[in-house]
């Protein structure tokens, strides 16, 4: 007999009979939806516990570096009062080495080279104090006399319009002022205290960096011999070329910094001596030693420079002050610095003002000032390591030598040979 059932009955036996088709080939389930997440490979609980294990073992080795740095930090911050001479010391070799190796090069005797070199440096430095000294005990009186009047035009300006501050409440700031610093008076004189003391140990640690200067001066070229003997003769050719590659950068922030710090001073003296602004001398010398604090230094000693020239000569050679700053550093940064720095140091300026920042944050001038030189020999270190690790052979020297340890008969010395043997090894 026919089939009699109605359409709407037909269909939807035949959606049952699609729907048990789907369920039995493996479909998706209208009553619970579709999801699009992949089905899980039979690997997934294996790699996902290969992962983590990978993750846990650089987590860790990640808390045992960080946990080192922070060791070597401390141990570097208590040994801080011993290591400043040496750091000193060795960035006062770097500018006498020169004239040193010359003498000695025309046979004079190492001790008597280092000791005449080294007397040298202290007269031209206590020649450059006392070439300073009177400028600035003649001129400070007028440079005190132009502050207070400087003091006396702030006053007439804030009791005008739109301040209108009379005399009175000015005397009450002023007492406030006054009465603050009597009642702190006994914090201040521990502050004292302790700047006297601060400077009294930089004496201590200045004394003991030029005695450690002679000693590296007269026994310079014995240092690299006897540090590398300590590590034996595997690890000798590396000791030697990260020593002299450290010194050539060390030698040549100095030089750099130098050349910068004279540009800089010769420009802008000759600006403030042409403006008439007082303490030329003594603002050029500023100039010249905040050069060996990148950027921050420039910064501060240009500062410097024109507050004493709108005390002395108003606001308009205050800006013509700061106008000559501005094109002098920006000669510097644009011209100097990239020709000096594409041949030595190698570091973004980023860089630079981050270690300054840390430096004098750890350390205060002394810190600022070594911050630089010490990020620069960091960076030595880690670029000769990477050429370790990439298989680049860095203590091999651009003739094809490296240095290796050989006896003789006063003890141990570097000797060159060639560098196919060290690759043979």
């Amino acid at each position: 007999m026919p089939d009699e059932r109605p359409a709407e009955t037909a269909d939807d036996t035949a959606d049952e009979s699609s729907g048990a088709s789907t369920a039995v080939t493996g479909g998706p389930d209208p009553s619970t939806g579709v999801t699009h997440a992949p089905v899980p490979g039979p690997e997934r609980a294996q790699r996902l516990q290969t992962a983590s294990r990978r993750v846990a073992i650089a987590s860790a080795e990640l808390i045992l570096i960080v946990i080192a740095v922070i060791i070597i930090g401390r141990v570097l911050g208590i040994l801080w009062m011993v290591l400043l001479p040496v750091v000193l010391g060795l960035l006062f070799t770097t500018v006498l080495w020169p004239v040193t190796r010359f003498l000695r090069h025309h046979s004079w005797p190492p001790a008597l080279a280092a000791l005449v070199v080294l007397l040298l440096f202290l007269g031209a430095f206590g020649g450059i104090i006392a070439a300073i000294a009177p400028q600035v005990v003649g001129q400070v009186e007028e440079v005190a006399d132009g502050v207070t009047q400087g003091l006396e035009q702030v006053q007439e300006y804030l009791a005008g319009p739109p301040f209108n501050i009379d005399d009175d409440q000015i005397g009450s700031a002023v007492d406030s002022v006054i009465d603050s610093v009597q009642n702190n008076a006994q914090n201040i004189a521990g502050y004292a205290v302790t700047t006297a003391t601060t400077i009294g140990n930089l004496l201590i640690n200045l004394v003991l960096a030029l005695v450690l200067t002679f000693f590296f001066l007269k026994d310079g070229p014995k240092w690299v011999p006897w540090l590398a003997a300590q590590t034996g003769p595997q690890a000798a050719p590396h000791v030697a070329a990260l020593s002299q590659k450290t010194w050539r950068t060390l030698s040549e922030f100095i030089r750099q910094q130098a050349i910068v710090g004279f540009v800089d001073a010769f420009f802008i003296g000759v600006g403030l001596l042409i403006l008439g602004v007082p303490l030329v001398l003594p603002l050029a010398v500023l100039t010249f030693f905040g050069a060996f604090i990148p950027i921050i230094g420039a910064f501060v000693a240009g500062g410097f420079a024109v507050l004493i020239a709108l005390v002395d000569s108003g606001l308009t050679t205050a800006l013509i002050v700061l106008g000559i700053i501005i094109v002098v550093q920006q000669i510097e940064g644009n011209v100097l610095q990239p020709i000096l720095q594409g041949r030595g140091l190698n570091l973004h300026a980023a860089v630079v003002i981050l270690a300054v920042t840390a430096g004098a944050s750890l350390a205060g001038i002394i810190g600022a000032f070594l911050a630089v030189p010490v990020a620069a020999l960091i960076a030595v270190a880690y670029r000769y390591g990477r050429d370790v690790l990439d298989g680049n052979h860095p203590e091999v020297d651009e003739d094809g030598t490296r240095r290796q340890l050989a006896p003789d008969g006063a003890g141990t010395q570097l000797v060159r040979e060639a560098a196919g043997e060290q690759r043979a090894d």
